[in-house]
């Protein structure tokens, strides 16, 4: 099983109040755009844009790191049920596998968690992020399985479910966080996804199915 990382494994909170509170801004405003611009397909990054229009980004990131206000992950970003899921489903003899869109930093912060995964592994560290196909394509290689026998568990349906449908994956589409419960009984959505769980504990169940 392969899981992205934003809203499936981690709440996004933390992250988003950052910048807020760098960009000086309300947390709530900040959150209310991200929200408006991925409803409308958009990059959440342009949710920043609008409030700072012409900004780079990248540089901003990096000026975050070098004041001491960059990325910052521990025990409390995790959503309740992951650890627990995840050492059950080792347990089972599952390969377990964290792949999502995030940065270098984060992928450091999340590994020195010590979650129970066989790999850690960001996008920014492969250099291709979601939807794209070449994405999907290292998540194979690095899932060591099948198409059909590896499964993409995801809350973003465009991000998570289509391309790794696309790519022949297995799909869960977890009913968690903003875009998990927006799109969550959408037509399109219910007959991409194999599965639809409320929980990871919930996966535990696909495995004895199987």
């Amino acid at each position: 099983m392969v899981f992205d990382i934003g809203e499936t494994l981690v709440r996004d909170d933390r992250y988003w109040a950052a910048w807020a509170d760098w960009l000086d801004i309300p947390h709530h405003t900040l959150s209310a755009l991200v929200g408006a611009v991925v409803a409308r397909g958009l990059d959440n990054a342009e949710a920043i844009r609008l409030l700072r229009p012409g900004i780079d980004i990248a540089a901003e990131y990096a000026a975050r790191e070098a004041a001491g206000r960059g990325e910052y992950l521990d025990e409390t970003d995790l959503y309740p049920d992951v650890r627990p899921a995840l050492t059950s489903l080792r347990a089972l003899g599952v390969r377990v596998v964290i792949a999502g869109n995030q940065t270098e930093r984060a992928g450091e912060l999340l590994r020195a968690l010590d979650l129970p995964a066989d790999l850690v592994v960001m996008s920014g560290e492969w250099g291709v992020a979601k939807p794209s196909p070449e994405f999907f394509a290292r998540v194979l290689k690095v899932a060591d399985a099948a198409p059909h026998e590896t499964l993409y568990v995801g809350d973003h349906p465009a991000n998570d479910v289509f391309p790794a449908r696309a790519a022949s994956l297995r799909t869960a589409h977890l009913r968690r966080g903003p875009w998990g419960h927006l799109w969550a009984d959408e037509p399109d959505v219910v007959a991409a996804a194999d599965w639809r769980v409320n929980s990871l504990i919930d996966l535990l169940d696909l495995v004895d199915e199987s």
